[in-house]
């Protein structure tokens, strides 16, 4: 008898705890408010002079995940890429395949929230643009209804110094 009590007494605890790590899984989902996937409204560079730019155009595409261990992946593409004449991944022309890298960006990594501060800190794993391979970056935040907005800090592009602005929208 006392060994059927310990038994129910250890599946007991084992219940206890799963439900305790469920409930506080779910919790931390619903404190970051960056998890999910969402899909990109907007991609505007904003020139000091005022003039914005598209650098992929207006007609884009785009969807970045958070998840709740700190990752996130990110994928944006111009709308109006040309297709690959020989309809094989590898064997494009010089042309085709500069368009097709020029009109996307497709990076991943983890990531750190400054709620103080409202700064999303991207630690890039890997990139299709090479250079950015385990860099840091950050991008100041700001949260309405449905959707958040990121801005890069002001970079100098050549004698020009731009801000990226591009606006999400939740998916899920």
């Amino acid at each position: 008898m006392k060994e059927l009590k310990r038994n129910l007494l250890g599946v007991t605890v084992i219940f206890l705890c799963s439900i305790l790590t469920s409930t506080s899984s779910i919790g931390a989902e619903k404190k970051n408010p960056f998890v999910g996937t969402w899909k990109l409204i907007s991609f505007e560079t904003h020139r000091a002079d005022g003039a914005v730019m598209y650098p992929f155009g207006k007609d884009l595409q785009g969807l970045i995940m958070y998840d709740t261990k700190g990752y996130w992946s990110c994928h944006i593409m111009g709308k109006n890429r040309p297709a690959f004449a020989s309809g094989q991944m590898a064997k494009g022309t010089p042309e085709e395949i500069k368009a097709a890298f020029e009109g996307s960006l497709c990076y991943w990594g983890s990531y750190d929230i400054d709620e103080k501060e409202k700064i999303l800190k991207l630690h890039i794993i890997d990139s299709l643009y090479p250079n950015w391979r385990g860099a840091d970056q950050k991008r100041f935040y700001e949260f309405s209804g449905n959707r958040y907005s990121i801005k890069t800090p002001p970079m100098r592009t050549g004698e020009v110094e731009i801000v990226s602005v591009l606006v999400w929208e939740r998916v899920d």
